[in-house]
């Protein structure tokens, strides 16, 4: 955290229990990975409510359809944050998602 602003950096779908990556589609995986970061933001009493941004990278972009639908159940009711995507990625541990995020604290 800096100022007001909590940091989620490099969130891949990493299964927290055993800090190895969730196998599966591309759905799966950004399921985990925004899992991740709503864990990160409600240890600092924050939402998805909070978020400001979002970098997102994919291996593949032509997965940026089902990712932004997950995405958007996520968002459900929240101001969507700025987004950037980017796609073509190696991403480490061979996962298809990455995903970093801006939240301010209140």
């Amino acid at each position: 955290m800096y100022d007001n602003l909590v940091y989620c950096s490099g969130q891949i779908p990493l299964d927290p229990k055993t800090g190895q990556l969730v196998k599966g589609d591309i759905i799966k995986q950004t399921t985990q990975s925004l899992n991740n970061i709503k864990a990160i933001l409600k240890k600092d009493g924050g939402t998805m409510n909070n978020l400001l941004k979002l970098s997102i990278y994919l291996h593949d972009i032509n997965d940026f359809q089902k990712m932004n639908d997950v995405l958007a159940l996520f968002l459900k009711g929240s101001k969507y944050p700025t987004r950037t995507v980017v796609g073509g990625v190696d991403l480490p541990r061979g996962a298809k998602i990455k995903i970093d995020a801006i939240a301010i604290k209140r």
